[in-house]
Parts: C-alpha cells; structure tokens; sequence
C-alpha cells in the first residue's frame, strides 16, 4: 500500500467519523427542539378525583326560591331550593358546550349563558340549543346537613 492510498483512506474514515458526529449533533438539537414542543402541545393526562358524594351546607344557608354552585370533583353542581321547598341538585354544566349553568330567579328556570339555553327546575332543556337534560345528583338531608352524591 503506498502512503498516498494510505492518506486517502485515513481521509475516508475521517470524513466518515465528521459526519456521523455532525448527524449525531444534528439529531440531537433537533430532539431538544421537538421534544418540549411535543409536551407542551400533548398535557399529560391528570386523573380526575373520585368524588362520590360532597357536603354543600346547612339547610338554612339557603334562601327560598335560590340556586347555588359548588364543586363536585372537577366539575361543578347546581343547588336548587325551589319555592316549595325542594333540595335539587345537577351537574352545572350545559349539555351543548359544557358551559357552567346558573339559576335565575327572574326565569325561575336554569338557564345557560352562552347561547341562552333554558333548563326548567327538573333539568329537562326548555329552550335554545341544549341537545339533552342536566344530569341529574341526589340530595340527601342529614339533620339540618346537605349532602349530594352521584346517583345509583
């Protein structure tokens, strides 16, 4: 082998050894790049609390004819005390885009401030664009205690 063969393969192996390092690199900033991207834009899942059932208050914390939100896990509960009495309770989140529902005493309804659907006070939709009635909770009284809980 004469030394100019001998140059040209020590030449070959070099620029073979640069560019696996410069691939390498390359491939590496890349990652470093794409990567935190990738976890910004994709959240990791977070498992929901298993509530089951919530204490919401006493019996005389609510006035006649009134509606109350509170929260139910994640998500959060309408509390109704109707005129005649009555402890009703549903999920306050509207069937057609998940927006928080309210009572509203001039309405004597539930109604949905983003596209003014009206629930009636036994979650059944009335009017505007909700597709289904509220889910509805259990309300227990215990003593002068309010429980909600997911019904059976």
């Amino acid at each position: 082998m004469s030394s100019s063969e001998s140059a040209t393969g020590k030449l070959k192996a070099r620029r073979r050894f640069l560019n696996a390092l410069l691939g390498a690199s390359t491939a590496a900033w890349l990652v470093s790049v794409f990567y935190p991207i990738t976890k910004y834009l994709i959240p990791p899942e977070s498992a929901e609390s298993n509530v089951s059932s919530v204490k919401v208050g006493k019996k005389s914390d609510f006035k006649r004819d009134s509606g109350t939100i509170f929260k139910f896990g994640r998500k959060p509960g309408i509390l109704l005390h109707t005129s005649e009495g009555d402890f009703r309770a549903f999920y306050a989140t509207c069937t057609h885009l998940q927006c928080t529902v309210q009572y509203r005493q001039d309405f004597g309804m539930i109604w949905c401030a983003c596209h003014n659907g009206k629930y009636d006070l036994n979650g059944v939709n009335v009017s505007g664009p909700p597709p289904r009635p509220l889910e509805p909770l259990q309300v227990t009284i215990k003593g002068d205690e309010i429980f909600v809980s997911v019904q059976a």
